[in-house]
């Protein structure tokens, strides 16, 4: 007899344990560890889905009394015996289900109908065929005939068959009637299963640029570590323009000579579209993408093409992680900086965290990439965790950027309320002249930043959410404001709705008002704007950058998604709009991502034969990550931020564990909040701040109260995240709520 230790696909606490279930003789060859399995659960028997973690050949209880496995699911991605362990180690470390962990390394789990292709073929001679054809007509068998009579009709019907598609809706064949001359041995139904492939477009161009030695020192290094059998973990920390890409393929080709398999996580979608291009370029077929815009359908199809070995290299952002692949020989991680690479929800685990651990179990190398590195990964190449490889120039006879900081305080006092500086007025004139092109970037996406009566001071808000609504354009004018958390929307007020006052409208600056701006400055230029309201449909991000990239356009406005990764050679200068804007975010991280952001935007002028420059617009012009990010200096910003976190104990030199209740109710979310910190107080060796009302204190109705726990010591972080799940499956007063944790995030 066989038994399945099943986990129940129900996010209940309480029930986030395997139960054994008894497979039926009939199924024991499909019972296999990671297939999603229909079980009876519970006193009533309810069917439901779940997940075998786990075979034996012994019982737990009494055989007569243990349940059967209904129904072994065909349809969906059976996951390797290593994810499910890399599912639990998830859950250990980021205080998720097990269930919840088990749907992020199998993102592919609904019923996705397979594309076939299927051919019919004679099974007999052309002269039989034509004899029961006669017999048929006799006997007026009319819809037989006419599938005979297509079979006689193609002259190479032996070889290519007669498509099935063609014989039901042209022929009007019944599936009935095929089926009949089947099984009378007449005829053979084949079938083909297609794939789905988001790549058939895509040229293969091998061109492989020849390294400069900085390049070919890393390659080398990697190499002959690998064939002596070193899996380590790596960091290349390169300028930008550096050709990190070209290594990363170098290193994929050494990789997948020894016979193995490598996935390339990329923070964005819209970076997809130039990165693909190149690995398809290079490695052709042996390439497929995985992202969210792909249909669920063709999301499918690259998890089966994996697992049956059919490509050795996947692309994608962090779900492309558990690509069920099992011979993986490396982890390629492009801009391990971005703040995308962190899962916002259950488990809330980080990508370059996880990517290390699917290393160490299968024997793996994980090669991280940045010219703006986090402070984490740097800081364990300090420590001698991580192997560092430096490339300090940029590949090709391409130099850096020339960056110039402009105080738009002195701009403001010169009489200049335009959005442009003086300087960056004229460079984009210049630019313009010789038809070159500009980027501009802004850190905000829709038309501005609120509305506002300025009489009263009323902000419009969301009616769920404590955010103000976003004003959008539609038509040349204002209509609607929506909520980017919620999505919720009203009609734009014409009068303000708390005082009456006409005096109402749109305040702070958004990129549909910058591409307005940018028409009216410079009329003969083509502009293209790309944001997330620009973008939308699967191939959004690709139509602008494709556009941009042939020249269709002079410049491209856009939020942070056009300054990440694009490499576009007649770009000469980049102008950024506000610099100092994410440094008044309220997070720890806020001069990092600043500093971040501004060398990655700097990066995207003069990459290809002509030089670049750089304008840097800001009220801050002192401050170390501006300055840092103007000399692309990043060891003088990471000496001087890491002497900041080592003061207010943050990571990497400490941990934080950021506690997020919610409740409906107001006051009960107050209480709870207040529980947990007793709760909490009762272990030694950590520092605890709040509880307080989160940055959004409502959202969609809820109301969220936030406590942060600082350690640098992570199990004892982990012991407090037990301890108060623990605390949370006994109280029954609390049922309606609902408490995430958040690690170092």
């Amino acid at each position: 007899m066989l038994f399945a230790e099943v986990i129940v696909d129900i996010s209940i606490k309480s029930l986030d344990r395997p139960f054994q279930y008894l497979v039926p003789q009939e199924m024991e060859g499909q019972a296999v560890v990671g297939a999603q399995v229909v079980i009876p659960f519970g006193m009533g028997n309810r069917q439901m889905k779940g997940f075998i973690i786990g075979l034996s050949d012994t019982p737990n209880f009494d055989v007569n009394k243990t349940k059967r496995i209904l129904k072994v699911e065909k349809q969906g991605v059976v996951a390797e015996s290593h994810l499910l362990s890399l599912a639990y180690w998830m859950k250990e470390n980021y205080g998720a289900s097990m269930n919840d962990a088990i749907k992020a390394v199998m993102p592919v789990r609904r019923e996705i109908k397979e594309k076939v292709e299927r051919f019919i073929f004679p099974k007999i001679s052309m002269d039989e065929l034509a004899a029961q054809r006669d017999f048929f007509l006799q006997k007026h068998n009319v819809a037989r005939v006419r599938l005979l009579n297509g079979l006689l009709e193609q002259e190479s019907v032996m070889e290519e068959g007669l498509d099935y598609d063609y014989v039901v809706k042209v022929l009007k064949v019944s599936q009935a009637v095929i089926r009949g001359l089947e099984e009378r041995g007449l005829i053979l139904v084949s079938s083909k299963q297609l794939y789905r492939n988001p790549l058939e477009n895509q040229l293969q161009c091998d061109s492989r640029p020849l390294l400069n030695q900085e390049q070919q020192a890393v390659v080398d290094s990697f190499c002959k570590k690998y064939d002596s059998g070193v899996r380590g973990d790596y960091l290349i920390h390169g300028v930008t323009g550096s050709g990190k890409t070209e290594i990363y393929m170098n290193l994929i080709e050494h990789v997948l000579d020894q016979g193995q398999q490598a996935i390339v996580l990329i923070p964005e979608i819209a970076l997809t579209f130039q990165t693909v291009n190149r690995f398809y370029g290079r490695f052709g077929d042996k390439v497929s993408i995985m992202h969210s815009r792909l249909s669920a359908g063709e999301r499918y199809d690259q998890f089966l093409r994996a697992k049956r070995g059919e490509i050795q290299i996947m692309i994608g952002p962090r779900s492309a992680l558990f690509t069920p692949f099992d011979r993986l020989g490396l982890i390629v991680m492009d801009e391990e900086h971005e703040s995308s690479y962190q899962s916002d929800s259950m488990p809330k685990y980080h990508a370059r965290e996880v990517a290390v651990q699917r290393g160490k179990m299968l024997g793996a190398s994980v090669v991280l990439g940045s010219a703006t590195p986090s402070l984490e990964a740097y800081y364990r190449c300090e420590k001698g965790e991580y192997i560092l490889y430096s490339l300090k120039r940029r590949a090709g006879s391409a130099g850096l950027p020339d960056v110039q900081i402009v105080d738009m305080r002195e701009e403001l006092k010169a009489k200049n309320y335009s959005v442009f500086s003086r300087p960056l007025q004229k460079m984009i004139e210049q630019r313009l002249a010789k038809k070159e092109q500009v980027i501009l970037f802004l850190n905000r996406r829709g038309y501005a930043g609120f509305v506002s009566c300025r009489l009263c001071g009323e902000v419009i808000q969301c009616d769920s959410c404590s955010v103000s609504l976003k004003p959008h354009e539609y038509g040349g004018r204002v209509t609607r404001l929506k909520c980017h958390y919620c999505g919720a929307e009203k009609p734009m007020p014409s009068v303000c709705p708390v005082c009456g006052s006409k005096y109402i409208g749109t305040f702070g600056l958004g990129t549909q008002q910058v591409e307005e701006m940018v028409r009216k400055r410079f009329p003969g230029a083509g502009v293209l704007r790309m944001d997330a309201d620009t973008t939308t449909g699967k191939e959004g991000h690709n139509q602008i950058l494709r556009a941009f990239s042939e020249q269709q356009a002079d410049i491209l406005v856009g939020t942070q998604m056009i300054v990440k990764g694009h490499d576009f050679p007649n770009v000469t200068l980049v102008g950024v709009l506000a610099a100092d804007l994410s440094l008044n975010a309220n997070h720890y991280r806020a001069s990092e991502r600043t500093f971040q952001l501004l060398a990655q935007a700097a990066g995207r002028a003069g990459r290809g034969e002509k030089p670049g420059d750089v304008v840097f617009q800001t009220y801050q012009p002192e401050h170390y990550s501006i300055v840092s990010a103007a000399r692309e200096d990043y060891l003088d910003f990471y000496r001087q931020e890491l002497a900041v976190r080592q003061m207010l104990h943050y990571p990497p030199i400490s941990n934080i564990l950021e506690v997020l209740s919610f409740s409906k109710e107001k006051e009960k979310a107050t209480e709870l909040s207040v529980k947990l910190r007793e709760e909490i107080e009762k272990e030694e060796g950590i520092v605890l701040l709040g509880p307080n009302d989160a940055p959004i204190a409502k959202l969609r109705d809820w109301y969220r109260r936030v406590m942060y726990i600082k350690s640098g010591d992570y199990p004892l972080l982990c012991r407090v995240r037990n301890r108060l799940e623990a605390w949370l499956l006994m109280q029954e007063e609390y049922k309606d709520c609902m408490v995430t944790f958040d690690m170092n995030s």
